[in-house]
């Protein structure tokens, strides 16, 4: 039963193995073409499920690999997702991340027959155990003595740990991307899709609720009606309505051209910034006001006089100092 998947998660003095521990950082950094294919729990296989490849200057492309199912959510899927975010997060290296869909569709969510027709118990079981072995413990910045342990599951983790990822992540959106699908994307910090895309927040056909996080990453893109119409109703929406109501950042015939670009403009700028910043309004944007002010200052301080931030002022004078890899910024762990 579900209590005793909980304590089994708990008591694990190891967590669940996921491609930061399965695989080198530096093999798949190591050159502009290299490739990593993931699969049940961040594991290489033959069947993988998620393609990790290496661009330039740090930036990693994540590719969602089951095309002929359309990128349906199996258990393997939900495994080497999570797996997949849990290494962009603990790679210092990588600076922006683009997440995207093989073949036809970006992802269209649960695939249903997979998951309940072969072991639904064992497999609902670990959809909801929490913690998955993904996610990591944090220090509660009001009280940095205090540690916050992991309440996301398995299903959530697909979604919600991309907003973990100290970089930005950009998901690019085509074909179809319903139900657990959607929710991944609104994991990202940007989502760039088509004018034709199909997106739908599917669960309302089958009477449950978007599980996946969308009750964090929604209220910060729709407002409260728009976002309960879309979960009542199921209805599905193309790109640009989608642009028009907030739910994805942009509409464009080539999202994955506009994605590259806007990863290489921030690039540019200094890491330790750039991973303050996303910290700075996903903790602040519906936090009360003295919240916000104190988030700011934590963040601040150790970006002042350091490495990274005195070689951003000196580009803008045109000094073209190298930036050093991110720093680790959480207050929970020590610096290389």
């Amino acid at each position: 039963n579900y209590p005793n998947a909980v304590q089994r998660s708990v008591s694990r003095t190891q967590p669940r193995p996921h491609p930061s521990a399965m695989l080198s950082s530096s093999r798949w950094l190591s050159g502009s073409s290299d490739s990593t294919d993931v699969g049940n729990a961040g594991a290489p296989a033959s069947s993988s499920r998620v393609k990790i490849e290496s661009l330039d200057s740090g930036i990693a492309k994540v590719t969602l690999n089951r095309p002929d199912k359309l990128n349906g959510l199996d258990m393997d899927m939900f495994e080497a997702i999570a797996g997949a975010a849990a290494r962009m997060r603990d790679d210092r290296s990588v600076r922006a991340v683009i997440l995207c869909g093989e073949g036809k569709a970006f992802c269209t969510g649960l695939d249903v027959k997979s998951v309940v027709g072969s072991s639904p118990l064992k497999n609902t079981q670990r959809l909801l155990e929490s913690p998955s072995g993904y996610s990591q413990s944090t220090k509660n910045i009001e009280n940095s003595a205090k540690l916050a342990m992991p309440v996301s599951n398995l299903a959530q983790d697909v979604a919600y740990l991309w907003r973990d990822v100290h970089v930005p992540v950009i998901a690019v959106l085509h074909g179809m991307c319903f139900g657990g699908g959607l929710q991944i994307a609104l994991g990202a910090d940007f989502r760039f899709c088509t004018p034709d895309c199909r997106l739908s927040i599917m669960e309302a056909k089958y009477g449950i609720i978007p599980d996946m996080s969308a009750s964090v990453t929604l209220r910060e893109l729709v407002r409260i009606d728009i976002a309960k119409e879309l979960a009542m109703t199921g209805k599905i929406i193309n790109g640009d309505e989608a642009a028009r109501l907030g739910l994805v950042t942009r509409c464009m015939e080539d999202p994955m051209d506009e994605a590259l670009k806007l990863a290489k403009e921030i690039v540019e700028k200094s890491p330790d910034a750039v991973s303050s910043v996303k910290r700075l309004f996903q903790d602040t944007w519906v936090a009360s006001e003295a919240h916000c002010l104190m988030m700011e200052a934590e963040l601040q301080k150790p970006l002042l006089a350091s490495w990274n931030q005195m070689a951003a002022s000196g580009r803008s004078f045109g000094a073209n100092l190298p930036y050093k890899k991110r720093a680790e910024m959480e207050p929970n762990r020590e610096e290389d």
